[in-house]
């Protein structure tokens, strides 16, 4: 059997996603079996995962849902009872969930008696094409995204299309601008055809071609030193705003892929201003996203707090801000500054129309 894709850890789908996690399992490889979910996976989810594995599983770990609690506090609660279960350097962790259980538990197994072996089982769009691909493990450090982590491949990947059944329409939309990035930053024949599909009409051959653009630019630079760089196409100011509302009591909680929806309209004025993107792909980028995201208005003291957020950027070097722009749709490019004026200029781009 194959893997789906080309990267630095096996993608597996379906049935025969189905027969790797019994062969894996299988034997005296692992001495225990964990499985780390949170409140909605358990209920949504862990039936029937439960029906795909006959093997059976020392425990089930659960945590509570949402960006809010992807922390050090979580990751030592779970450590706690992995080592109450009497987990070991033999025991496996399935992570079944979005990217918060993707991302968290991949840290936990990492770090869990110096490393233990971790399979992800993404249960939404969002982490099969995006957040359980790639090796990039870890938690916030207060609202700032992603602070505290390592890159830890997982042994596999494990796709069911079908978990995608359990989300509500805002989670699908938030996957979906993560592969409308996939074509943004490597191929603009994938972008076109995305934008001919409507967001609920996913299917398993798009969640692979996105995949397979994640995995192929993590398989050439799994350790983020040149081409992968370009997955962060959006992601600057868009985690910026993220972390902005997880903090404000006066702002409502964005999904990652909304945040990052609107750091890629932001960004692609900046691209067009300084690498080249043409005005009419400006345009249609920004119309695309406003397809699906309600646009969020920014005051001008909420823009400049969410511009001094940036400041604590993990991509950052030396004190540089570094971004990654589109040159044109399906070609970006790294490693570029951009001028405070500029920064202010793209959130009133984004707000006019």
């Amino acid at each position: 059997m194959e893997a789906a894709v080309e990267t630095t850890h096996e993608i597996y789908f379906n049935d025969v996603a189905k027969a790797i996690l019994h062969q894996k399992l299988g034997g005296q490889r692992y001495s225990k079996i964990f499985v780390l979910v949170d409140e909605n996976t358990k209920t949504h989810c862990l039936p029937l995962f439960q029906n795909l594995c006959s093997h059976p599983i020392e425990g089930i770990i659960s945590i509570k849902p949402g960006e809010t609690y992807k922390t050090i506090a979580t990751c030592s609660k779970v450590w706690d009872q992995l080592s109450e279960m009497g987990g070991d350097r033999k025991s496996l962790l399935i992570n079944l969930g979005g990217g918060v259980v993707t991302d968290l538990g991949g840290f936990v197994a990492a770090t869990f008696k110096r490393g233990i072996d971790f399979i992800n089982i993404p249960t939404t769009l969002l982490a099969m094409v995006d957040a359980s691909v790639g090796g990039k493990t870890g938690v916030d450090l207060g609202v700032l995204k992603n602070q505290i982590g390592v890159i830890q491949q997982p042994k596999m990947v494990l796709v069911f299309p079908e978990f995608l059944k359990t989300l509500e329409e805002r989670q699908i939309k938030s996957g979906f601008a993560e592969m409308l990035k996939h074509g943004l930053i490597m191929d603009d024949t994938y972008w076109n055809h995305l934008r001919s599909e409507a967001f609920s009409h996913y299917d398993q051959e798009l969640i692979k071609t996105s995949i397979k653009i994640k995995g192929g630019i993590v398989a050439k630079d799994p350790t983020e030193q040149n081409i992968r760089k370009k997955l962060n196409f959006g992601h600057t100011l868009g985690h910026a705003i993220e972390s902005y509302c997880l903090e404000s009591t006066e702002r409502d909680t964005l999904l990652h892929g909304e945040a990052i929806a609107i750091g890629m309209v932001l960004e692609s004025y900046l691209s067009h201003k300084l690498t080249g993107l043409s005005k009419i792909e400006l345009e249609e980028i920004k119309r695309e996203f406003k397809k699906y995201f309600t646009p969020v208005s920014f005051s001008k003291v909420e823009i400049e707090t969410i511009i001094a957020l940036m400041k604590h950027d993990k991509k950052n070097q030396h004190g540089n801000i570094n971004f990654t722009l589109l040159a044109s749709i399906g070609n970006a490019v790294i490693n570029i500054r951009v001028p405070h004026e500029l920064l202010v200029e793209s959130f009133l781009y984004y707000m006019d129309g």
